[in-house]
C-alpha cells in the first residue's frame, strides 16, 4: 500500500500497490489501509481520500492465493499450512475473523471525510464493495465489476444490504446469484457510479472531484458524512453490520454436492491459475442463439 498527503490541497491519497497480482490484498494490506484511513481521520487539516489502485487497476479484491489462510489457526498461527493437511477453520474461527473483516467495511462505508474512488481495470469482490462504497466513484466504462467469489463461496457474500441499497433489488440479485462479471458501462443508465468515463480519463476526472470536495467546509463535511450514515442507517442498513460477518462466515463453510465447483478444492489440486480457468470453464453458459428472421 502507497500513503501520500497533500497538505496543501486536503487531499490524502491510498494506492493498493499489488500490480503483480492485479491489486489484490491480504489481510496485512486491509490492515495498513485502516491504519492509514485513522490518520486521515484523526487529521483535521484533511478533508478528501482517494482510493486507488497502481498501473490502472483498482481492485480484485481478497488475494485467493491464499484461500484459508485469511482465517490463519487460533493456535499455531500456521494459516494455509493448518488447512493443507485437510482442518477447516471452524464456525467461530471464521465468526472471528469474518466480523473484524466486515467491522472494516463498514469502517469505510461510514468513514468521516469524503472518500473519492479512481476505478480502472477491474473492481472485483472486496474491491467492488470499496468501489461502491466510495462517496464518489469515478469508473473507467470498460472496468470489469462483479462478485465472483459467490460462484464459490454462495450468493450470500458480502455487505448485502449495502448491494440492494446501490445496486438496486434486480441487479444485486442478477449479479451475486451468478457471479457475472460485467462492465460497468452497462450500468451506466442506473446511475451506480457518479461518473463513467474513458480509462484514460479516470484519473483528471477523480481528481477533478477530489479537488471539488477539498474545497468543502471541512467541519461541514464530518456533519454532513455523520448525517448521511444516520439516514442510511435508519434506511437501508438496519441489522447489516452483523448479517454481513455472519452469511459470510457460514458461506465460507459450504458443502459441495457432486458436480458442483469447489474452488479450494480445486486450487489444492491444480494451482490458483488452473482453478480460475475451471472456475471460468465450469459456469460459462453460452448465450442463447437467437435465428435471424428470415
Amino acid at each position: 500500500m502507497l500513503f501520500e498527503v497533500d497538505a496543501d490541497r486536503r487531499i490524502a491519497t491510498i494506492t493498493f500497490n499489488n500490480p503483480a497480482r492485479r491489486n489484490s490484498y491480504d489481510a496485512t494490506m486491509r490492515d495498513e489501509i485502516a491504519r492509514y484511513l485513522d490518520v486521515v481521520a484523526e487529521d483535521d487539516d484533511l478533508t478528501v481520500v482517494l482510493l486507488r489502485g497502481a498501473e490502472g487497476v483498482f481492485s480484485t479484491g481478497a488475494d485467493m492465493n491464499n484461500a484459508y489462510g485469511w482465517y490463519g489457526d487460533a493456535r499455531t498461527g500456521e494459516g494455509e499450512q493448518t488447512a493443507g493437511r485437510g482442518s477447516r477453520p471452524s464456525q467461530r474461527r471464521r465468526l472471528t475473523v469474518d466480523r473484524k473483516s466486515f467491522g472494516f467495511y463498514h469502517n469505510f462505508m461510514g468513514f468521516p471525510k469524503v472518500t473519492v474512488g479512481e476505478i480502472s481495470g477491474y473492481a472485483l469482490g472486496g474491491g467492488f464493495e470499496m468501489a461502491l462504497m466510495t462517496d464518489i466513484s469515478v469508473i473507467a466504462r470498460d472496468t470489469r465489476i462483479g462478485m465472483p467469489a459467490t460462484r464459490f463461496l454462495g450468493p450470500a457474500l458480502g455487505s448485502l444490504h449495502m448491494f440492494f441499497h446501490r445496486l438496486g433489488p434486480v441487479l444485486a440479485r442478477r449479479m451475486l446469484l451468478t457471479g457475472d462479471i460485467i462492465e460497468a458501462g452497462a450500468v451506466e443508465h442506473l446511475g451506480v457510479f457518479t461518473e463513467i468515463c474513458a480509462a484514460a480519463e479516470v484519473q483528471a476526472r477523480a481528481r477533478y472531484w477530489a479537488s471539488k470536495a477539498a474545497k468543502m467546509p471541512a467541519d461541514g463535511v464530518v456533519i454532513a458524512k455523520e448525517a448521511f450514515r444516520l439516514v442510511e442507517q435508519s434506511q437501508a442498513y438496519q441489522g447489516e453490520e452483523v448479517a454481513s460477518y455472519l452469511f459470510h462466515a457460514y458461506g465460507t463453510n459450504l458443502q459441495f454436492a457432486p458436480g458442483e465447483f469447489n474452488f479450494v478444492k480445486t486450487r489444492a489440486q491444480h494451482g490458483t491459475r488452473e482453478a480460475f480457468r475451471l472456475r471460468d470453464e465450469h459456469f460459462d453458459v453460452p448465450e442463447p442463439h437467437v435465428p435471424e428472421p428470415q
